[in-house]
């Protein structure tokens, strides 16, 4: 059985912008530098469109993984979903949602995934990778959410 989890993020930014920001390849490697992330093959700059993959290569848990996914739904500007197509995952699906809120937009990104190996990977999901998991899509939200464009401050 797949672990699953929800992340909530709130953003300044319109869903339109916020979409395209998630989507990009860019983006995505400037989140990521601490696992040493980037595109290697697939769609490797830019965005990332449906029925387009990507294959990264990062460093996760201090060994060496290489993930290819594939933009398997979009319905611009408010939602779009990736699948491990070929990785370290038994299973791997992404989606990620922009609902207006307000005067910016809130994110919602839901990650389902398993593990090989059967009762061993079952283990290894729940102490070490859900967490984990977790950690990285707030880490990647966060900076996502840092590239909104200042506000003017209106008591100048």
């Amino acid at each position: 059985m797949p672990v699953a989890f929800v992340c909530r993020t709130r953003s300044t930014m319109s869903p339109a912008d916020l979409f395209n920001l998630s989507r990009s390849i860019d983006a995505h490697v400037g989140s990521m530098t601490k696992s040493r992330e980037r595109a290697i093959a697939g769609t490797t700059t830019g965005l990332i469109s449906e029925g387009e993959h990507v294959t990264w290569q990062a460093w996760h848990l201090g060994v060496r993984f290489r993930m290819t996914s594939r933009i398997t739904h979009m319905e611009a500007p408010a939602s779009f979903t990736d699948q491990q197509v070929r990785g370290p995952f038994k299973y791997l699906r992404h989606t990620h949602e922009f609902r207006p809120d307000g005067s910016g937009t809130l994110m919602v990104d839901t990650v389902e995934f398993a593990a090989p190996f059967g009762a061993l990977g079952r283990l290894v999901e729940k102490l070490v990778l859900a967490r984990y998991m977790e950690n990285l899509i707030r880490e990647r939200n966060e900076f996502l959410v840092a590239q909104a464009p200042a506000t003017p401050d209106p008591g100048r």
